[in-house]
């Protein structure tokens, strides 16, 4: 399914949560989208799954809107940080309901899933841990298989363990049936990874949108005496730099490593995750 932001727009009074923001993503792939408490990330989601509506601009799922659209509504599965199900429901209403609405809904699936995360069907959604709460978030939006599946920070109280076997089952049952993952979090370094293409919001602003292995390749710190590091990086995109005693340590986008390594700098690749934290830094950071 092809997702289209044109110009999107959406405030909260005089909150600017999303500034005119447009981009395509047409390919079933797995999407990291990242930044900052109050980027815009969470609004973008509620956005593209029919929740809310945009001030200005618009968000088209195969050139349609999806507010107030079952047809489109139907292909989309957002998973919440908390609060996706009445709590008054027992999880085996729950899967029910979602069965009923998700026309791609694997039933195999989640009763294997509620198997292996030892849910107990019968128990009420109140009655739940908050580890055990976001459990049953995962397993509906992995059982949905619907074509456009969000994740918006969908493990909070999970351990390491079961968040390990959540990102199994994700890739598996991506690897089986291809779709449109779209997966916001702040741990970063657990999932980087999985992600193949990464959209990096601040401010309401898509400041980067990239193949995860190209940002991966032209996105590295060189080190060096001061001098030189400043030569080689002044027509660069610069995001970061650290002088001590003498030496320099600039981190550069969108620039080329082997020529880096071939003009004597030390070269180091530079993690998703640190690369945000300096993109999206109130103290210095930013691309310069």
């Amino acid at each position: 399914m092809i997702i289209e932001a044109n110009n999107l727009t959406k405030t909260y009074k005089n909150k600017i949560a999303l500034n005119d923001i447009s981009f395509s993503l047409e390919e079933p792939k797995i999407y990291g989208l990242l930044g900052r408490n109050g980027a815009g990330k969470t609004t973008f989601m509620q956005v593209l799954a029919g929740l809310l509506l945009p001030t200005n601009g618009s968000v088209l799922v195969n050139g349609q809107t999806p507010f107030d659209n079952q047809k489109i509504t139907e292909s989309i599965c957002l998973i919440k940080e908390g609060d996706n199900f009445k709590k008054d429901l027992k999880v085996k209403n729950v899967l029910t309901i979602a069965s009923m609405f998700y026309p791609t809904w694997d039933n195999q699936l989640a009763f294997q899933l509620i198997d292996e995360f030892s849910l107990d069907l019968n128990v009420k959604v109140k009655t739940l841990s908050k580890g055990m709460e976001s459990a049953l978030g995962i397993i509906v939006g992995l059982a949905s298989k619907a074509p456009i599946t969000m994740f918006d920070e969908p493990y909070i109280g999970l351990d390491a363990s079961a968040r390990n076997r959540f990102y199994e089952v994700l890739v598996e049952q991506y690897q089986e049936h291809k779709r449109t993952i779209i997966f916001s979090t702040h741990l970063i370094d657990e999932v980087s990874l999985l992600f193949e293409e990464v959209l990096i919001f601040e401010g309401g602003k898509l400041i980067v949108k990239d193949d995860t292995d190209e940002l991966r390749e032209s996105c590295f710190s060189v080190s060096g005496p001061v001098a030189k590091v400043e030569a080689y990086i002044a027509n660069k995109k610069v995001v970061n730099k650290q002088e001590f005693a003498g030496m320099l340590t600039a981190t550069v986008l969108n620039a080329n490593k082997q020529a880096a390594r071939e003009q004597g700098f030390d070269v180091e690749g530079v993690p998703i995750q640190k690369l945000m934290i300096y993109l999206t830094s109130k103290q210095g950071g930013g691309v310069k």
